[in-house]
Protein backbone atom coordinates (compact mmCIF):
# COMPACT_ATOMS: atom_id res chain seq x y z
CA UNK A 1 0.00 0.00 0.00
CA UNK A 2 1.54 3.33 -1.27
CA UNK A 3 2.04 6.10 1.61
CA UNK A 4 0.46 9.59 1.68
CA UNK A 5 2.83 11.94 0.45
CA UNK A 6 3.71 14.49 3.64
CA UNK A 7 6.22 17.62 2.38
CA UNK A 8 7.36 18.71 6.19
CA UNK A 9 9.05 21.85 7.52
CA UNK A 10 10.71 21.46 10.97
CA UNK A 11 11.82 24.55 12.90
CA UNK A 12 14.41 23.21 15.83
CA UNK A 13 17.65 24.07 16.49
CA UNK A 14 18.58 20.08 17.88
CA UNK A 15 19.72 17.35 14.96
CA UNK A 16 18.56 14.69 18.11
CA UNK A 17 15.52 16.00 18.85
CA UNK A 18 14.47 16.55 15.06
CA UNK A 19 15.42 12.54 14.31
CA UNK A 20 13.08 11.40 17.08
CA UNK A 21 10.40 13.17 16.23
CA UNK A 22 10.69 12.08 12.63
CA UNK A 23 11.14 8.13 14.33
CA UNK A 24 7.73 9.16 15.33
CA UNK A 25 5.91 10.13 12.42
CA UNK A 26 7.89 7.04 10.15
CA UNK A 27 5.12 5.08 12.27
CA UNK A 28 2.57 6.74 10.23
CA UNK A 29 1.01 5.72 6.68
CA UNK A 30 3.64 9.02 5.36
CA UNK A 31 6.27 9.19 2.68
CA UNK A 32 7.59 12.41 4.29
CA UNK A 33 10.21 14.76 2.67
CA UNK A 34 11.31 17.48 5.07
CA UNK A 35 13.67 20.20 5.88
CA UNK A 36 14.85 21.59 9.18
CA UNK A 37 15.62 25.60 9.72
CA UNK A 38 16.47 26.83 13.27
CA UNK A 39 16.43 30.82 12.20
CA UNK A 40 14.39 33.67 10.11
CA UNK A 41 16.23 33.72 7.21
CA UNK A 42 16.30 30.11 6.37
CA UNK A 43 12.82 29.68 7.45
CA UNK A 44 11.65 32.93 5.04
CA UNK A 45 13.89 31.10 2.47
CA UNK A 46 11.91 27.29 2.76
CA UNK A 47 8.52 28.84 3.12
CA UNK A 48 9.20 31.14 -0.55
CA UNK A 49 10.91 28.32 -2.30
CA UNK A 50 8.91 25.38 -1.84
CA UNK A 51 4.65 24.72 -0.95
CA UNK A 52 4.64 22.68 3.06
CA UNK A 53 2.08 20.27 4.24
CA UNK A 54 2.58 21.25 7.65
CA UNK A 55 5.27 23.25 10.05
CA UNK A 56 6.70 21.59 13.31
CA UNK A 57 8.56 24.37 15.46
CA UNK A 58 10.31 24.07 18.49
CA UNK A 59 9.18 26.40 21.06
CA UNK A 60 12.17 27.60 22.81
CA UNK A 61 15.45 27.82 20.31
CA UNK A 62 18.68 30.54 21.04
CA UNK A 63 17.43 34.09 19.54
CA UNK A 64 14.18 32.08 17.89
CA UNK A 65 11.01 30.83 19.19
CA UNK A 66 7.63 29.43 18.20
CA UNK A 67 6.23 33.13 18.31
CA UNK A 68 8.69 34.35 16.23
CA UNK A 69 8.31 31.53 13.59
CA UNK A 70 4.52 31.79 13.36
CA UNK A 71 4.77 35.63 12.75
CA UNK A 72 6.77 34.91 9.86
CA UNK A 73 4.52 32.19 8.51
CA UNK A 74 1.46 34.57 9.22
CA UNK A 75 3.25 37.64 7.31
CA UNK A 76 3.78 35.20 4.50
CA UNK A 77 0.15 34.93 3.80
CA UNK A 78 0.52 31.08 4.08
CA UNK A 79 -2.27 28.98 5.42
CA UNK A 80 -0.63 26.17 6.91
CA UNK A 81 -1.00 23.81 10.07
CA UNK A 82 1.49 24.86 12.11
CA UNK A 83 2.02 22.45 15.62
CA UNK A 84 4.62 22.99 18.44
CA UNK A 85 6.59 20.56 20.46
CA UNK A 86 8.50 21.80 23.04
CA UNK A 87 10.32 20.17 25.95
CA UNK A 88 8.62 21.91 28.62
CA UNK A 89 5.68 24.44 28.52
CA UNK A 90 3.13 25.88 30.49
CA UNK A 91 -0.59 25.94 29.69
CA UNK A 92 -0.75 30.23 29.87
CA UNK A 93 2.30 30.16 27.22
CA UNK A 94 0.46 27.17 24.90
CA UNK A 95 -2.47 29.15 24.96
CA UNK A 96 -1.04 32.49 24.08
CA UNK A 97 0.97 30.20 21.29
CA UNK A 98 -2.52 29.06 20.31
CA UNK A 99 -3.66 32.77 20.07
CA UNK A 100 -1.05 33.87 18.13
CA UNK A 101 -2.09 31.49 15.60
CA UNK A 102 -0.65 27.57 16.15
CA UNK A 103 -2.85 25.11 15.69
CA UNK A 104 -1.73 22.31 18.57
CA UNK A 105 1.04 21.97 20.61
CA UNK A 106 2.55 18.60 22.18
CA UNK A 107 4.95 17.87 24.68
CA UNK A 108 8.80 15.93 23.61
CA UNK A 109 7.38 13.66 26.30
CA UNK A 110 4.21 12.76 25.11
CA UNK A 111 4.61 11.72 21.15
CA UNK A 112 1.80 9.42 21.12
CA UNK A 113 -0.06 12.66 19.99
CA UNK A 114 1.95 13.56 17.24
CA UNK A 115 0.55 11.60 14.68
CA UNK A 116 -3.36 11.98 15.45
CA UNK A 117 -2.78 16.09 15.74
CA UNK A 118 -1.07 15.96 12.50
CA UNK A 119 -4.00 13.79 10.78
CA UNK A 120 -6.17 16.10 12.08
CA UNK A 121 -4.94 19.36 11.26
CA UNK A 122 -4.06 18.14 7.65
CA UNK A 123 -8.25 16.98 7.37
CA UNK A 124 -8.45 20.49 8.44
CA UNK A 125 -6.49 21.98 6.00
CA UNK A 126 -7.45 20.39 3.02
CA UNK A 127 -11.24 21.78 4.25
CA UNK A 128 -10.47 24.97 4.40
CA UNK A 129 -8.36 25.00 1.17
CA UNK A 130 -11.48 23.72 -0.30
CA UNK A 131 -13.70 26.70 0.72
CA UNK A 132 -11.67 28.75 -0.39
CA UNK A 133 -11.38 27.45 -3.78
CA UNK A 134 -14.83 27.40 -3.64
CA UNK A 135 -15.21 31.30 -2.20
CA UNK A 136 -12.88 31.99 -5.14
CA UNK A 137 -15.61 30.06 -7.75
CA UNK A 138 -18.42 31.87 -6.17
CA UNK A 139 -16.66 35.62 -6.63
CA UNK A 140 -15.11 34.71 -10.12
CA UNK A 141 -18.83 34.14 -11.14
CA UNK A 142 -20.20 37.14 -9.70
CA UNK A 143 -17.57 39.02 -12.06
CA UNK A 144 -17.48 37.01 -14.98
CA UNK A 145 -19.66 35.93 -17.77
CA UNK A 146 -19.82 32.00 -17.47
CA UNK A 147 -19.33 31.22 -20.86
CA UNK A 148 -16.63 33.38 -22.40
CA UNK A 149 -14.96 33.85 -18.77
CA UNK A 150 -14.31 37.16 -19.40
CA UNK A 151 -16.21 40.42 -17.12
CA UNK A 152 -19.57 40.08 -16.58
CA UNK A 153 -21.91 43.61 -17.52
CA UNK A 154 -22.12 44.16 -13.96
CA UNK A 155 -18.67 44.21 -12.97
CA UNK A 156 -18.48 45.90 -16.24
CA UNK A 157 -20.36 48.94 -15.15
CA UNK A 158 -18.69 49.44 -11.94
CA UNK A 159 -15.48 49.93 -13.97
CA UNK A 160 -16.93 52.03 -16.73
CA UNK A 161 -17.68 54.07 -13.69
CA UNK A 162 -14.62 53.90 -11.79
CA UNK A 163 -13.39 55.77 -15.38
CA UNK A 164 -16.24 58.51 -15.60
CA UNK A 165 -15.47 59.50 -11.91
CA UNK A 166 -11.88 59.86 -12.90
CA UNK A 167 -12.98 61.60 -15.78
CA UNK A 168 -15.08 64.11 -13.98
CA UNK A 169 -12.18 64.96 -10.74
CA UNK A 170 -9.20 64.51 -13.35
CA UNK A 171 -10.00 65.35 -16.75
CA UNK A 172 -9.33 62.43 -18.09
CA UNK A 173 -10.29 61.23 -21.59
CA UNK A 174 -10.92 57.07 -22.48
CA UNK A 175 -13.21 55.60 -24.66
CA UNK A 176 -16.52 52.67 -24.72
CA UNK A 177 -16.86 50.59 -27.15
CA UNK A 178 -20.09 48.44 -27.75
CA UNK A 179 -19.73 45.43 -30.40
CA UNK A 180 -22.45 43.45 -31.15
CA UNK A 181 -21.53 40.63 -33.70
CA UNK A 182 -23.18 40.12 -37.20
CA UNK A 183 -24.31 37.34 -38.60
CA UNK A 184 -24.16 35.08 -35.19
CA UNK A 185 -27.75 34.32 -35.28
CA UNK A 186 -27.39 32.60 -38.59
CA UNK A 187 -24.76 30.47 -36.65
CA UNK A 188 -27.44 30.12 -33.80
CA UNK A 189 -30.40 28.97 -36.64
CA UNK A 190 -28.31 26.75 -38.55
CA UNK A 191 -26.06 24.86 -36.20
CA UNK A 192 -27.75 25.34 -33.09
CA UNK A 193 -26.86 27.09 -29.89
CA UNK A 194 -24.02 24.38 -29.12
CA UNK A 195 -21.94 25.94 -31.72
CA UNK A 196 -23.29 29.48 -30.88
CA UNK A 197 -21.86 29.35 -27.76
CA UNK A 198 -18.44 27.36 -29.31
CA UNK A 199 -18.19 30.63 -31.19
CA UNK A 200 -18.77 33.16 -28.18
CA UNK A 201 -15.73 30.93 -26.32
CA UNK A 202 -13.43 31.80 -29.32
CA UNK A 203 -14.06 35.24 -30.71
CA UNK A 204 -14.06 35.87 -27.05
CA UNK A 205 -10.58 34.68 -26.57
CA UNK A 206 -9.21 36.09 -29.73
CA UNK A 207 -10.59 39.86 -28.44
CA UNK A 208 -9.13 39.29 -25.19
CA UNK A 209 -5.52 38.75 -27.09
CA UNK A 210 -6.00 42.04 -28.72
CA UNK A 211 -6.54 44.92 -26.03
CA UNK A 212 -4.02 46.56 -24.12
CA UNK A 213 -2.27 45.88 -20.77
CA UNK A 214 -5.51 48.52 -18.95
CA UNK A 215 -7.68 47.94 -20.81
CA UNK A 216 -11.19 45.95 -20.55
CA UNK A 217 -13.44 43.82 -22.51
CA UNK A 218 -16.85 42.02 -20.94
CA UNK A 219 -19.80 40.10 -22.48
CA UNK A 220 -22.90 42.37 -21.91
CA UNK A 221 -25.10 39.91 -22.87
CA UNK A 222 -25.88 37.52 -25.66
CA UNK A 223 -23.66 38.44 -28.56
CA UNK A 224 -22.56 42.13 -27.49
CA UNK A 225 -19.41 42.91 -26.09
CA UNK A 226 -17.82 45.66 -24.42
CA UNK A 227 -14.51 47.40 -24.22
CA UNK A 228 -13.34 50.00 -22.02
CA UNK A 229 -10.06 51.54 -23.31
CA UNK A 230 -8.06 53.44 -20.29
CA UNK A 231 -6.99 56.82 -20.85
CA UNK A 232 -7.54 56.63 -24.88
CA UNK A 233 -8.94 59.65 -27.19
CA UNK A 234 -10.93 59.06 -30.08
CA UNK A 235 -8.64 58.89 -32.64
CA UNK A 236 -6.94 56.42 -31.10
CA UNK A 237 -10.04 54.49 -30.20
CA UNK A 238 -11.15 54.59 -33.88
CA UNK A 239 -8.15 52.51 -34.87
CA UNK A 240 -8.48 50.24 -31.88
CA UNK A 241 -12.46 49.81 -33.03
CA UNK A 242 -11.32 48.87 -36.73
CA UNK A 243 -9.09 46.31 -35.81
CA UNK A 244 -11.34 44.43 -34.16
CA UNK A 245 -13.81 44.87 -37.08
CA UNK A 246 -10.72 43.35 -39.05
CA UNK A 247 -10.04 41.01 -36.54
CA UNK A 248 -13.55 39.45 -36.54
CA UNK A 249 -13.89 40.27 -40.28
CA UNK A 250 -10.86 37.62 -40.93
CA UNK A 251 -11.95 34.93 -38.36
CA UNK A 252 -13.68 31.99 -40.12
CA UNK A 253 -15.96 29.66 -37.65
CA UNK A 254 -15.71 26.33 -38.64
CA UNK A 255 -18.29 23.50 -37.60
CA UNK A 256 -19.34 20.54 -39.17
CA UNK A 257 -18.08 20.91 -42.62
CA UNK A 258 -19.43 24.11 -42.08
CA UNK A 259 -17.63 27.52 -42.83
CA UNK A 260 -19.47 30.93 -41.01
CA UNK A 261 -17.93 34.53 -41.76
CA UNK A 262 -18.80 37.01 -38.87
CA UNK A 263 -18.62 40.48 -38.50
CA UNK A 264 -18.79 43.34 -36.21
CA UNK A 265 -21.25 46.53 -35.40
CA UNK A 266 -19.24 48.81 -32.95
CA UNK A 267 -20.56 51.71 -31.53
CA UNK A 268 -17.64 54.87 -30.35
CA UNK A 269 -18.57 57.08 -27.01
CA UNK A 270 -15.82 59.34 -25.70
CA UNK A 271 -15.92 59.39 -21.81
CA UNK A 272 -14.51 62.72 -20.99
CA UNK A 273 -15.72 65.49 -18.22
CA UNK A 274 -18.35 66.26 -20.83
CA UNK A 275 -20.00 63.08 -20.26
CA UNK A 276 -23.60 63.00 -18.91
CA UNK A 277 -23.70 59.72 -16.73
CA UNK A 278 -22.83 55.83 -16.83
CA UNK A 279 -26.24 55.43 -18.40
CA UNK A 280 -26.34 57.73 -20.78
CA UNK A 281 -22.97 56.60 -21.78
CA UNK A 282 -23.92 53.07 -22.68
CA UNK A 283 -27.25 54.28 -23.90
CA UNK A 284 -25.41 56.28 -26.67
CA UNK A 285 -22.75 53.36 -27.26
CA UNK A 286 -25.96 51.36 -28.03
CA UNK A 287 -27.47 53.50 -30.56
CA UNK A 288 -24.01 54.05 -31.98
CA UNK A 289 -23.65 50.33 -32.34
CA UNK A 290 -27.43 50.32 -33.94
CA UNK A 291 -26.25 53.21 -36.08
CA UNK A 292 -23.46 51.11 -36.98
CA UNK A 293 -25.51 48.13 -38.45
CA UNK A 294 -27.96 50.17 -40.37
CA UNK A 295 -25.11 51.76 -42.20
CA UNK A 296 -23.90 48.29 -43.61
CA UNK A 297 -22.40 46.58 -40.66
CA UNK A 298 -19.19 45.61 -39.65
CA UNK A 299 -18.23 49.18 -39.44
CA UNK A 300 -17.49 52.01 -36.57
CA UNK A 301 -19.74 54.56 -35.32
CA UNK A 302 -19.08 57.52 -33.47
CA UNK A 303 -21.79 58.73 -31.20
CA UNK A 304 -22.10 62.41 -32.18
CA UNK A 305 -24.43 64.57 -29.72
CA UNK A 306 -25.87 67.36 -32.08
CA UNK A 307 -26.46 64.60 -34.23
CA UNK A 308 -30.90 64.74 -35.74
CA UNK A 309 -30.34 60.89 -36.30
CA UNK A 310 -29.04 60.14 -33.12
CA UNK A 311 -31.74 62.73 -31.14
CA UNK A 312 -34.63 60.32 -32.95
CA UNK A 313 -33.00 56.93 -31.74
CA UNK A 314 -32.79 58.38 -28.18
CA UNK A 315 -36.51 59.23 -28.53
CA UNK A 316 -37.25 55.98 -29.68
CA UNK A 317 -34.74 54.13 -27.06
CA UNK A 318 -37.04 56.45 -24.40
CA UNK A 319 -39.82 54.93 -25.82
CA UNK A 320 -39.34 51.24 -25.12
CA UNK A 321 -38.46 51.87 -21.68
CA UNK A 322 -42.56 53.26 -21.96
CA UNK A 323 -43.62 50.21 -23.89
CA UNK A 324 -41.87 48.19 -21.37
CA UNK A 325 -43.41 49.65 -18.40
CA UNK A 326 -47.39 49.77 -20.37
CA UNK A 327 -47.13 46.34 -20.73
CA UNK A 328 -46.22 45.26 -17.46
CA UNK A 329 -48.93 47.80 -15.89
CA UNK A 330 -51.45 47.16 -18.16
CA UNK A 331 -51.55 50.66 -19.87
CA UNK A 332 -52.19 49.60 -23.32
CA UNK A 333 -56.23 49.37 -24.48
CA UNK A 334 -57.95 48.41 -27.71
CA UNK A 335 -59.52 50.83 -29.65
CA UNK A 336 -61.99 49.92 -32.50
CA UNK A 337 -63.19 51.30 -36.31
CA UNK A 338 -66.06 50.16 -37.68
CA UNK A 339 -65.49 48.44 -41.44
CA UNK A 340 -68.71 49.08 -43.39
CA UNK A 341 -69.95 46.91 -46.41
CA UNK A 342 -70.64 49.25 -49.28
CA UNK A 343 -72.60 46.27 -51.34
CA UNK A 344 -75.13 45.42 -48.87
CA UNK A 345 -76.02 48.41 -46.75
CA UNK A 346 -78.87 46.74 -45.17
CA UNK A 347 -76.86 43.84 -43.59
CA UNK A 348 -76.74 43.62 -39.75
CA UNK A 349 -73.10 41.84 -39.11
CA UNK A 350 -70.99 43.87 -37.67
CA UNK A 351 -67.24 44.58 -38.79
CA UNK A 352 -64.51 46.20 -37.48
CA UNK A 353 -60.69 46.41 -36.75
CA UNK A 354 -58.81 46.75 -33.10
CA UNK A 355 -56.45 49.76 -32.86
CA UNK A 356 -53.80 49.55 -29.83
CA UNK A 357 -53.21 52.47 -27.66
CA UNK A 358 -51.51 53.66 -24.65
CA UNK A 359 -52.27 55.24 -21.58
CA UNK A 360 -50.02 57.86 -20.12
CA UNK A 361 -49.53 58.19 -16.56
CA UNK A 362 -52.44 60.41 -16.38
CA UNK A 363 -54.73 58.36 -18.33
CA UNK A 364 -53.88 60.45 -21.53
CA UNK A 365 -54.38 58.36 -24.88
CA UNK A 366 -51.06 58.11 -26.97
CA UNK A 367 -52.21 57.00 -30.65
CA UNK A 368 -50.05 54.21 -32.02
CA UNK A 369 -47.47 56.88 -34.39
CA UNK A 370 -45.68 57.81 -31.30
CA UNK A 371 -44.08 54.22 -30.13
CA UNK A 372 -44.51 51.31 -32.69
CA UNK A 373 -41.38 52.74 -34.98
CA UNK A 374 -39.62 51.86 -31.17
CA UNK A 375 -41.30 49.06 -30.90
CA UNK A 376 -40.21 47.83 -33.84
CA UNK A 377 -36.89 48.99 -34.07
CA UNK A 378 -36.22 47.27 -30.64
CA UNK A 379 -38.18 44.39 -31.18
CA UNK A 380 -41.08 44.59 -28.81
CA UNK A 381 -43.64 44.38 -31.11
CA UNK A 382 -43.74 40.63 -30.68
CA UNK A 383 -45.04 41.24 -26.91
CA UNK A 384 -47.60 44.18 -28.13
CA UNK A 385 -49.13 41.27 -30.41
CA UNK A 386 -49.34 39.16 -27.86
CA UNK A 387 -50.60 41.51 -25.61
CA UNK A 388 -53.23 42.03 -28.10
CA UNK A 389 -54.29 38.51 -29.22
CA UNK A 390 -54.92 37.90 -25.41
CA UNK A 391 -56.83 40.95 -24.68
CA UNK A 392 -58.78 40.76 -27.66
CA UNK A 393 -59.57 37.23 -27.43
CA UNK A 394 -60.78 37.86 -23.65
CA UNK A 395 -62.87 40.48 -24.27
CA UNK A 396 -64.90 38.99 -27.40
CA UNK A 397 -65.13 36.28 -25.41
CA UNK A 398 -67.63 38.25 -22.70
CA UNK A 399 -69.19 40.42 -25.78
CA UNK A 400 -70.71 37.00 -27.45
CA UNK A 401 -71.94 38.93 -30.01
CA UNK A 402 -74.02 37.01 -32.69
CA UNK A 403 -73.81 39.07 -35.34
CA UNK A 404 -70.39 39.87 -35.53
CA UNK A 405 -68.77 38.76 -39.31
CA UNK A 406 -65.17 39.33 -38.71
CA UNK A 407 -63.06 41.53 -36.37
CA UNK A 408 -59.17 42.57 -37.28
CA UNK A 409 -56.11 42.07 -35.17
CA UNK A 410 -53.12 43.80 -36.89
CA UNK A 411 -49.70 41.44 -37.11
CA UNK A 412 -46.66 43.02 -37.35
CA UNK A 413 -44.04 41.54 -39.51
CA UNK A 414 -41.56 40.32 -36.39
CA UNK A 415 -44.62 38.17 -35.28
CA UNK A 416 -44.50 36.17 -38.49
CA UNK A 417 -41.13 34.78 -37.32
CA UNK A 418 -42.42 34.07 -33.90
CA UNK A 419 -42.29 30.38 -33.60
CA UNK A 420 -44.74 30.51 -30.80
CA UNK A 421 -47.12 32.77 -31.93
CA UNK A 422 -48.83 30.00 -33.70
CA UNK A 423 -49.21 27.78 -30.85
CA UNK A 424 -50.48 31.08 -28.68
CA UNK A 425 -53.40 32.00 -31.01
CA UNK A 426 -54.33 28.20 -31.18
CA UNK A 427 -54.43 28.26 -27.03
CA UNK A 428 -56.61 31.17 -26.97
CA UNK A 429 -58.61 30.48 -29.11
CA UNK A 430 -59.83 26.98 -27.54
CA UNK A 431 -59.72 29.09 -24.23
CA UNK A 432 -62.04 31.47 -25.01
CA UNK A 433 -64.30 29.34 -27.26
CA UNK A 434 -64.72 32.59 -30.20
CA UNK A 435 -65.84 30.76 -33.54
CA UNK A 436 -62.24 30.78 -35.73
CA UNK A 437 -64.07 32.50 -38.60
CA UNK A 438 -64.96 36.07 -36.91
CA UNK A 439 -61.03 36.46 -36.21
CA UNK A 440 -59.36 37.92 -39.12
CA UNK A 441 -55.79 38.88 -39.35
CA UNK A 442 -54.05 41.63 -40.78
CA UNK A 443 -50.50 41.65 -41.75
CA UNK A 444 -49.31 44.55 -44.46
CA UNK A 445 -48.17 43.59 -47.74
CA UNK A 446 -44.87 44.99 -47.19
CA UNK A 447 -44.45 42.32 -44.11
CA UNK A 448 -45.45 39.86 -46.20
CA UNK A 449 -43.12 40.58 -49.07
CA UNK A 450 -40.58 40.60 -46.50
CA UNK A 451 -41.02 37.60 -44.94
CA UNK A 452 -42.62 35.87 -48.00
CA UNK A 453 -41.86 31.83 -47.37
CA UNK A 454 -42.57 32.40 -43.45
CA UNK A 455 -45.87 34.70 -44.58
CA UNK A 456 -47.23 31.93 -46.68
CA UNK A 457 -46.55 29.25 -44.24
CA UNK A 458 -47.92 30.94 -41.15
CA UNK A 459 -50.99 31.96 -43.05
CA UNK A 460 -51.66 28.55 -44.21
CA UNK A 461 -51.69 27.09 -40.49
CA UNK A 462 -53.78 29.93 -39.25
CA UNK A 463 -56.19 29.47 -41.66
CA UNK A 464 -56.29 25.96 -41.02
CA UNK A 465 -57.81 26.83 -37.67
CA UNK A 466 -60.76 28.81 -39.21
CA UNK A 467 -59.37 32.07 -39.14
CA UNK A 468 -58.88 34.53 -42.06
CA UNK A 469 -56.22 36.74 -42.98
CA UNK A 470 -56.32 40.29 -44.53
CA UNK A 471 -53.33 41.70 -46.39
CA UNK A 472 -53.30 45.56 -45.51
CA UNK A 473 -51.81 48.45 -47.36
CA UNK A 474 -52.02 46.81 -50.67
CA UNK A 475 -50.42 48.48 -53.64
CA UNK A 476 -47.48 49.87 -51.88
CA UNK A 477 -45.01 47.41 -53.35
CA UNK A 478 -44.03 47.56 -57.16
CA UNK A 479 -44.92 43.50 -57.47
CA UNK A 480 -47.84 43.39 -55.94
CA UNK A 481 -50.38 41.95 -57.85
CA UNK A 482 -47.76 38.90 -58.60
CA UNK A 483 -48.03 37.80 -54.74
CA UNK A 484 -52.12 37.34 -54.83
CA UNK A 485 -51.88 33.99 -56.43
CA UNK A 486 -49.36 32.50 -53.54
CA UNK A 487 -50.52 34.40 -50.19
CA UNK A 488 -53.95 32.81 -48.88
CA UNK A 489 -55.98 35.94 -47.96
CA UNK A 490 -59.28 36.25 -47.70
CA UNK A 491 -59.74 40.40 -47.57
CA UNK A 492 -56.95 42.91 -49.61
CA UNK A 493 -57.35 46.56 -47.80
CA UNK A 494 -56.41 48.93 -50.63
CA UNK A 495 -53.29 51.52 -49.56
CA UNK A 496 -55.50 54.59 -48.16
CA UNK A 497 -52.84 56.73 -50.30
CA UNK A 498 -54.70 55.80 -53.49
CA UNK A 499 -57.86 56.26 -51.85
CA UNK A 500 -57.77 59.41 -50.09
CA UNK A 501 -57.68 61.22 -53.63
CA UNK A 502 -59.58 58.99 -55.71
CA UNK A 503 -62.29 61.97 -56.46
CA UNK A 504 -59.45 64.08 -57.90
CA UNK A 505 -57.00 61.66 -59.35
CA UNK A 506 -58.39 60.10 -61.96
CA UNK A 507 -54.64 57.52 -61.86
CA UNK A 508 -55.37 57.00 -58.32
CA UNK A 509 -59.04 55.74 -59.26
CA UNK A 510 -58.07 54.01 -61.96
CA UNK A 511 -55.31 51.61 -59.40
CA UNK A 512 -58.57 51.63 -57.12
CA UNK A 513 -60.42 49.67 -59.78
CA UNK A 514 -57.37 47.70 -61.03
CA UNK A 515 -57.14 46.39 -57.41
CA UNK A 516 -60.93 46.01 -57.08
CA UNK A 517 -61.14 44.15 -60.31
CA UNK A 518 -57.78 41.37 -59.61
CA UNK A 519 -59.26 41.22 -56.30
CA UNK A 520 -62.14 39.88 -57.24
CA UNK A 521 -60.84 37.42 -60.05
CA UNK A 522 -59.06 35.89 -57.25
CA UNK A 523 -62.01 35.71 -55.33
CA UNK A 524 -60.83 38.02 -52.63
CA UNK A 525 -62.90 41.44 -50.76
CA UNK A 526 -61.42 44.44 -51.09
CA UNK A 527 -61.39 47.04 -48.05
CA UNK A 528 -60.63 50.94 -49.45
CA UNK A 529 -59.07 52.54 -46.23
CA UNK A 530 -58.75 56.31 -45.80
CA UNK A 531 -62.54 56.92 -46.31
CA UNK A 532 -62.69 60.43 -44.98
CA UNK A 533 -65.84 61.76 -47.36
CA UNK A 534 -69.06 60.68 -48.29
CA UNK A 535 -68.20 61.29 -52.04
CA UNK A 536 -65.30 58.95 -51.92
CA UNK A 537 -67.82 56.54 -50.22
CA UNK A 538 -69.96 56.38 -52.95
CA UNK A 539 -67.37 56.35 -55.53
CA UNK A 540 -65.86 53.04 -53.87
CA UNK A 541 -69.23 52.01 -53.79
CA UNK A 542 -70.10 52.46 -57.71
CA UNK A 543 -66.42 51.19 -58.49
CA UNK A 544 -67.61 47.98 -56.71
CA UNK A 545 -65.08 47.99 -53.64
CA UNK A 546 -66.74 45.65 -50.64
CA UNK A 547 -66.25 47.56 -47.48
CA UNK A 548 -64.77 50.45 -46.59
CA UNK A 549 -62.76 52.31 -43.47
CA UNK A 550 -62.38 55.88 -42.36
CA UNK A 551 -63.56 58.69 -40.34
CA UNK A 552 -66.38 58.90 -42.83
CA UNK A 553 -67.78 55.73 -41.91
CA UNK A 554 -66.60 55.99 -38.03
CA UNK A 555 -63.85 57.23 -35.96
CA UNK A 556 -61.96 55.31 -33.48
CA UNK A 557 -63.05 54.67 -30.15
CA UNK A 558 -62.98 52.58 -26.73
CA UNK A 559 -63.64 48.81 -27.30
CA UNK A 560 -66.05 48.22 -24.13
CA UNK A 561 -64.35 45.72 -21.45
Amino acid sequence: MSKTPLKLLLVEDSEDDALLLLRELNKGDYQIEWQRVDNAVDLQLALSSDEWHIVITDHNMPGFDSTAAIKLIKKNNIDIPVIIVSGSIGEELAVESMKSGAHDYILKNNYARLLPAINRELREAQSRKARREAEEVIRHMAFHDSLTGLMNRNQFEQRLAHLYKCSQCEGSVHSLLYLDLDQFKIVNDTCGHTAGDKLLKKLAALMETKIRGNDIIARLGGDEFGVLLENCPLNEAKKIANGFCELINDFHFHWQKKVFTIGVSIGLVTIDKYSDSVENLLSCADLACYAAKEQGRNCVQVYQEDSDEFTRRRGEMNWTARIDQALENNQFCLFRQSIMPLQNSSHNDKHFELLIRMRDGTGKIITPESFIPAAERYHRMRDIDHWVISRAFEMLAKINNPHLHFISINLSGQSLGDETLFDFVSQHLKRSAIAPETICFEITETAAIDNFDIAIEFMQRIKLLGCKFALDDFGSGLSSFSYLKSLPVDYLKIDGLFVKNIIHDPIDKTIVEAINLVAHKANIKTIAEYVESEEIQQCLQAIGVDYAQGYAIDKPSLFIE
